[in-house]
C-alpha cells in the first residue's frame, strides 16, 4: 500500500493536471486502495463474479447503492413472480439450488437462495454506497471509483487495477412518453411498484407492455377479478413455457446442439402453434424472424406463457394496439377505439444507469437507454484497461454464470502473475540486504 502511494504521488507530480489534483485533495474525500477488483452491484451478477473470484483466491470489494443484496428482486418485483427458466439453468456458479426447490422457484425462494449464496462464500458488500463516477486514470494506470455514501459527508474514492460492472440492465424504470399521460385521472404505477392485483381488485386496468412482466401482471389481475387490457404495440413471440414434456428453453438448447438456429425456430413455432394456436388472431403478431434468431438480432426475449394466453383466448384479457393518447379517464388507441380505465400499469421495463457514471464510451456502448458490451455474447465480458462487464448480454441468469466464470479466470491469471512478480522482487531485495 505504501509503495503504491509513493508511486502514485510520483506520477501525480508529473501530471499536467496536478494542481487540480491538489485542489481535489482538500475536499471532503479520501482514497482507499483495493488490491483486487471493485465490483459495482450486489445483484446476482455481482455476487456470482465475487464468489468465482474468491474461489480462486482473489479478494474483491462489492459496492451496492441499496441496503441489501438483489434489491430489484427484493423490492421491485411482484409477489407471484417465479423464475421463468428451470432452476438448473438459473443457479449461480459453484452453489446449486436446494434439491427440495420446485423446478421454477418463487421470488422468495430465489432471494433466500441468494442470501445463502452470500453467506456461503462470505461475501460482504458495502451497502448504501452509490458510485458517482468510475474512470481509468492513464497517468497512474488504475481505475478511480468515486462514491457517495448515504448519511456521510466524506466521499470515498476507491483505486483499483480492475473494475467489474455488475449493476445490471434493470437499474432504472422506463416510463414511456404517452400523449396526455399527465391528464389521466386514475392511478398510474410501474411494475416496480406493483405487488399484486389486490390493490386493483375489480378495476378496469390498462397494462402497457407485453413482455413477460406485462403478461403475468394481466394474469395476476384476473385472479383479483379485475378487467385487464393489454397493449401490444410491437411484434412479439409468445411460446409455451414447456413443450413436449420439457422446458422450452431446455428443449431449445438441446436442439441447437444438433440443428441450425432457423430449423430450431421452425420446430418451436410449429409446436407453439399446436399448443397455443394462431396468436395473430388475438392481436399478438409474431416477428418475421423466428424466436431464437430474433433474440440474437434484437436482444428481445420471447414471452414464456404461464397461462395468460388462455385468458386472452377466453376473453378475460383484452388486447389492444398502441396508445394514441390518454384523457382524464380513458385511452384512445391507434385504431380509433376509445375505452375507459381506472388505472394504468406500466410494464415497460428498465434501463441501465451505467452511462451516468462510467466515464468510458469505447468499452461499453450505450445505445439510447440500452448498454451493450462492445463484443457480442459470449465474449462481451471483457473490455480494455481492466474493465469487465457481467450480465449485459441479454442472456439472463445463464449468461451471468458464463460471464462470471470467464472474468474470474482472467483476473485470477493476472493476479497470480502479479503475486509472482512481487515474490521475485521481494526475493532479490532480501538478497541485496
Amino acid at each position: 500500500m505504501d509503495d503504491y502511494l509513493i508511486e502514485l504521488e510520483g506520477k501525480r507530480v508529473h501530471d499536467p493536471f496536478f494542481n487540480n489534483w491538489k485542489n481535489m485533495s482538500k475536499s471532503k474525500s479520501r482514497s482507499i486502495w483495493v488490491p483486487g477488483p471493485v465490483i459495482v452491484g450486489a445483484g446476482p451478477s455481482g455476487l456470482a463474479v465475487a464468489a468465482c473470484l474468491k474461489s480462486k483466491g482473489v479478494p474483491s470489494l462489492i459496492l451496492e447503492r441499496s441496503n441489501c443484496i438483489a434489491s430489484l428482486w427484493q423490492h421491485k418485483t411482484y409477489d407471484r413472480l417465479r423464475l421463468h427458466l428451470p432452476k438448473r439453468f438459473c443457479q449461480l456458479p459453484l452453489y446449486p439450488f436446494p434439491s427440495n426447490y420446485p423446478t421454477y422457484p418463487s421470488k422468495q425462494q430465489f432471494v433466500t437462495y441468494l442470501n445463502s449464496y452470500t453467506h456461503h462464500f462470505g461475501l460482504q458488500p458495502v451497502f448504501n454506497t452509490t458510485v458517482a463516477s468510475a474512470e481509468f486514470d492513464p497517468w497512474c494506470g488504475f481505475w478511480r471509483v468515486k462514491t457517495k455514501r448515504d448519511g456521510e459527508e466524506c466521499n470515498l474514492e476507491y483505486i483499483c487495477h480492475w473494475l467489474i460492472v455488475a449493476s445490471g440492465e434493470n437499474a432504472e424504470e422506463v416510463v414511456p412518453k404517452i400523449e396526455g399521460i399527465g391528464e389521466f385521472g386514475g392511478h398510474i404505477i410501474h411494475t416496480s411498484a406493483y405487488k399484486s392485483g389486490e390493490m386493483l381488485r375489480e378495476k378496469h386496468v390498462l397494462v402497457v407492455g407485453c413482455g413477460n412482466s406485462g403478461m403475468e401482471v394481466c394474469l395476476d389481475l384476473c385472479d383479483y377479478d379485475a378487467c385487464p387490457t393489454l397493449v401490444v404495440r410491437d411484434t412479439v413471440h409468445v411460446l409455451p413455457q414447456e413443450m413436449l414434456g420439457r422446458s422450452t428453453f431446455g428443449l431449445s438448447m438441446c436442439l441447437l446442439k444438433w440443428f441450425p438456429i432457423r430449423l430450431v425456430d421452425q420446430i418451436l413455432l410449429l409446436v407453439s402453434r399446436l399448443l397455443l394456436g394462431d396468436t395473430a388472431r388475438f392481436g399478438i403478431h409474431r416477428p418475421k424472424l423466428g424466436p431464437l434468431e430474433f433474440k440474437t438480432v434484437s436482444g428481445k426475449t420471447p414471452v414464456l406463457d404461464v397461462g395468460t394466453f388462455a385468458k386472452i383466448k377466453s376473453g378475460h384479457i383484452k388486447v389492444c394496439p398502441g396508445i394514441k393518447r390518454l384523457t382524464h379517464h380513458s385511452a384512445e388507441f391507434v385504431n380509433g377505439r376509445l375505452e375507459n380505465f381506472d388505472a394504468i400499469v406500466l410494464a415497460t421495463g428498465y434501463k441501465s444507469n451505467v452511462p451516468s457514471w462510467l466515464k468510458v464510451t469505447s468499452e461499453i456502448i450505450s445505445c439510447k437507454d440500452r448498454v451493450m458490451p462492445e463484443n457480442p455474447f459470449p465474449n462481451g465480458w471483457k473490455g480494455k484497461c481492466g474493465l469487465y462487464a457481467v450480465g449485459f448480454t441479454k442472456n439472463g441468469l445463464p449468461g451471468i454464470s458464463i460471464d462470471a466464470r470467464k472474468i474470474a479466470e482472467d483476473i485470477a491469471h493476472c493476479w497470480k502473475l502479479s503475486c509472482a512478480r512481487k515474490s521475485t522482487a521481494s526475493h532479490f531485495t532480501r538478497e541485496e540486504d
